[in-house]
């Protein structure tokens, strides 16, 4: 692979002042505050670990939710749970670039960790904006005097353009951390060397991201199969003028998503052999789940695919030599409806596959239900992860590569 960036091996750390920007942005108890995952501070442990043992000063910036969220919160609980992931001392101050914090980071000593206070508490953080434009923010301008590496290992928010993610990349020497070099190396690679048959099970929440990603996968012959789940299947169904109830369709339309089924009617046209759409899926029926065929659709909430879908699916996903999944299959969170989630994870798990599983909901799930083992990779970030499958660029690695250019040139 040819070089496109640095990362930590790139320089020498000992006694420099390194902003990491990190990730740990975890599900939060809204009643006590209580960190509920540590999956994100497990992942980025060995990169704040190595960053201890070459001797550099590391100042962690890092967000959780976003304004207007009940989990919009301080970082001070962050700071203990990653000092328990890492068996070392974090300094926490609540405060990013206050005369407080400077005092801080100009008192680290080598091996010292000081985590900032949620960078979405500076309101410029939510703008999504050019790393040039970053660059000249009050936030960067703050920091870089005191700092001289910026690292970024957040490759869960990699496809975001703000502040702490791309601002610092024009002005101080930048490189990738490890979580997010083996995160571009794993899903790059498997991409460009794709095993037969090559197989993507997509749901979840954002029929927009998986229906791009099937689009793209198609058209550039990536993709052998295609097991849609989720609201992506309802609108598959629909599209392919099945009547899928109207309390579904009126969903589909109130969540902005209608405009998909003419998307999806299209990609049919072409690709209708690769992509299985569910032969059953189950309903809500009194609180408990009942399996229906797609030919008998009740009036009644969608929450899962269906028992026979299920089984016809685990015959794709035992002959493919690679499986791409993410989101998942239906309303996991309620046991009646976590069926088609939890049986399509375990056939990935015993399949002889190379299997990467997308961030968010189904990497929980994965972890929750012991099959995290048993997979080649986890993302740690579904929204960073379909970007790269959809065929776009991450925002965030495109600033390091700039970075590098510019280096070379310099």
């Amino acid at each position: 692979m040819v070089k496109e960036f640095n990362t930590i091996d790139d320089f020498d750390l000992k006694d420099k002042v390194v902003l990491l920007r990190i990730d740990i942005n975890a599900p939060v108890d809204p009643n006590g505050g209580l960190i509920l995952d540590d999956t994100r501070m497990k992942l980025h442990s060995p990169t704040i670990k190595e960053l201890c043992e070459l001797g550099a000063k590391i100042v962690i910036l890092t967000h959780q939710s976003r304004p207007g969220k009940k989990d919009f919160i301080p970082l001070k609980a962050h700071a203990n749970v990653l000092s328990e992931n890492l068996n070392l001392p974090v300094n926490y101050v609540d405060s990013i670039f206050s005369s407080k914090a400077i005092e801080k980071i100009k008192s680290l000593k080598q091996g010292e960790i000081l985590l900032l206070e949620n960078v979405r508490f500076f309101s410029e953080e939510s703008l999504n904006r050019s790393p040039k434009e970053q660059s000249k923010t009050l936030l960067v301008k703050k920091l870089v005097p005191y700092a001289d590496v910026f690292i970024n290992d957040a490759f869960a928010a990699a496809h975001r353009s703000q502040l702490s993610l791309v601002g610092f990349t024009h002005l101080i020497p930048s490189a990738a951390g490890r979580l997010m070099e083996n995160e571009l190396k794993i899903i790059e690679n498997a991409l460009e060397n794709v095993q037969r048959p090559c197989i993507f099970i997509l749901g979840g929440m954002k029929p927009e991201d998986s229906i791009e990603v099937i689009e793209n996968v198609l058209n550039n012959g990536s993709a052998d199969y295609i097991l849609p789940t989720g609201i992506v299947a309802n609108i598959f169904l629909l599209s392919n003028d099945v009547d899928i109830g109207k309390v579904n369709i009126e969903f589909i339309k109130d969540k902005g998503f209608y405009d998909l089924v003419k998307t999806s009617k299209n990609i049919l046209k072409k690709y209708k052999d690769k992509i299985i759409l569910p032969v059953d899926l189950a309903i809500e029926d009194n609180g408990k789940r009942v399996d229906v065929s797609i030919k008998n659709i009740p009036n009644k909430y969608i929450f899962d695919i269906g028992v026979k879908t299920i089984k016809e699916y685990a015959k794709y996903i035992r002959k493919a030599k690679t499986i791409f999944a993410n989101g998942p299959a239906g309303v996991f969170e309620n046991p009646e409806f976590a069926i088609g989630t939890e049986d399509i994870l375990n056939t990935i798990a015993q399949s002889d596959g190379f299997s990467i599983i997308g961030g968010g909901h189904i990497a929980a799930a994965t972890t929750a239900l012991g099959y995290d083992k048993y997979m080649n990779h986890i993302s740690s970030g579904g929204g960073a992860s379909i970007t790269l499958l959809s065929g776009k660029k991450l925002v965030a690695v495109e600033a390091l590569k700039d970075a590098y250019k510019r280096e070379l040139k310099s």
